[in-house]
């Protein structure tokens, strides 16, 4: 059985040096960009805050991992 996920757009500030890292990080890691990055940040953030659906430790670890959630 497929779920298929409903993806939404953010449009979000963050401090430029934030930005500059992640940009230098992505540089690097060809397989990472800026969506999966602020997804698997996002996810991990509610993870260690208390979300305890099980959707939300699937859509982390597809990040980490690279597989599809």
């Amino acid at each position: 059985m497929t779920t298929q996920t409903t993806t939404i757009s953010l449009s979000v500030e963050i401090p430029e040096e934030l930005h500059q890292s992640l940009s230098q990080y992505l540089k690097t890691h060809d397989t990472w960009g800026q969506d999966r990055a602020f997804c698997a940040a996002l996810s991990l953030f509610l993870l260690q805050n208390g979300a305890c659906a099980r959707q939300i430790t699937r859509i982390y670890l597809a990040c980490v991992i690279g597989s599809p959630a």
